[in-house]
């Protein structure tokens, strides 16, 4: 028969496991391996369900053209006809409308060209002098105010600013003048 030893601590010594700093050491390494790596999954994944900002303190977004590149006031002038009416990409990238008046100045104010009654592009009709819905029929006057249905709101309106030769869109947040009310867009 073997004799078993069993070794206890006597009477006010204390145990010591000689290698306890070296443990907490390595757990530490390890729960911050697992931490930074999970923080590091995390933040992306999270980032993605956060919606991007509408682009700063409400400096205005430029205008594109049809190939994405900026829109300048003068090479709009140049390119385009007096009184007319052009599309953009604008807010949210919506089509929106460049407003030309008889001296070929830029109105402040452009069109948003997306119809209130189901969202089609709503064309202009230079022989009409109106923009007129080819999906239901709906007309609006040539400030984009609804004058036949079945759309019930008028066109969103934005601000157009030439800051620096660009043409710089930003939300209309005034009265509409068009209507004397508080926008709808908003």
């Amino acid at each position: 028969m073997g004799m078993k030893l069993k070794m206890e601590a006597g009477p006010g010594e204390v145990t010591f496991v000689p290698d306890m700093p070296r443990r907490q050491t390595m757990n530490a390494i390890l729960l911050g391996a697992i931490g930074v790596s999970t923080l590091g999954l995390a933040v992306p994944y999270l980032a993605f369900f956060v919606p991007p900002g509408s682009g700063g303190s409400g400096a205005g977004l430029v205008a594109k053209d049809a190939l994405g590149n900026d829109v300048t006031v003068a090479g709009w002038k140049a390119t385009h006809n007096q009184n007319a009416r052009e599309l953009v990409q604008g807010l949210k990238g919506d089509a929106t409308y460049l407003l030309l008046d008889d001296q070929k100045n830029i109105a402040d104010f452009g069109l948003n060209a997306v119809c209130t009654h189901l969202g089609c592009v709503v064309p202009w009709n230079q022989a009409e002098n109106k923009f007129m819905c080819p999906c239901h029929g709906s007309q609006y006057n040539k400030e984009g105010k609804v004058v036949r249905g079945p759309a019930p709101l008028s066109l969103a309106l934005v601000h157009v600013n030439d800051v620096e030769g660009k043409v710089v869109l930003k939300p209309w947040t005034e009265t509409d003048f068009r209507t004397g009310e508080a926008p709808w867009w908003k």
